[in-house]
């Protein structure tokens, strides 16, 4: 017998009741009833926009890292440039250009999906698609940086390098170490497990009909 793909399942469940309990300066809490297996019950979670990522990616195989404080976790971390879904009717894709244009005063011409996750199912429906980003250059533009941005490091890491600190544990940022991994996989592959840049997303609980 033949098992099945192994993929994620999308499961219809009754949702008695959906609210907004509390909104907060970037996202808020819902709490849901839903029935499931027969029973009843009550779950709250984070009710997120979502968010894009950018693993720009150089001809010399080097990563661009940017370097900020987040305060949840005391911490100033290495990740790559990324940022909210919080523009109404913005594409993803125009969103992680702007993003890595803002964050890093850089452009590029080539643009696959890189891959994609939930941050923390259990708790989040927050959604990330990382973006490969390649054939880079200078923006047109210097951005302004404030509050945790104003003292962000930028710093040029080779791929392989990158690879080993997240084995080793160094680095922290779940897009950071999620697009690293890819990109070491895919780029092994000669790159077979890119998706174009416009590819739907429905596995986005907001976005999912975006391209539809």
């Amino acid at each position: 017998m033949t098992e099945a793909a192994l993929e994620d399942t999308v499961v219809d469940v009754e949702i008695r009741s959906s609210e907004r309990v509390f909104d907060g300066m970037v996202w808020g809490i819902r709490r849901d009833v839903f029935d499931y297996n027969g029973e009843e019950i009550t779950r709250e979670y984070v009710d997120h926009t979502g968010a894009v990522a950018v693993f720009a990616l150089d001809d010399d195989d080097r990563v661009l890292l940017i370097k900020q404080y987040r305060h949840p976790v005391r911490r100033r971390e290495w990740e790559i440039p990324a940022g909210l879904l919080d523009i109404i009717d913005e594409d993803p894709l125009v969103a992680a250009q702007r993003e890595l244009a803002e964050e890093a005063d850089i452009r590029a011409t080539d643009w696959a999906v890189l891959g994609e996750f939930y941050t923390t199912p259990g708790g989040s429906d927050e959604a990330i698609r990382i973006y490969l980003a390649r054939g880079l250059s200078a923006a047109d533009e210097v951005f302004e940086r404030t509050a945790e941005e104003a003292d962000m490091e930028v710093r040029w890491v080779a791929l392989d390098d990158l690879v080993d600190a997240v084995l080793d544990r160094r680095l922290q940022n779940p897009s950071l170490v999620i697009a690293t991994l890819a990109a070491h996989a895919g780029k092994a592959r000669n790159w077979s497990t890119l998706a174009a840049a416009d590819a739907p997303w429905p596995r986005h609980p907001k976005l999912g009909n975006l391209h539809d």
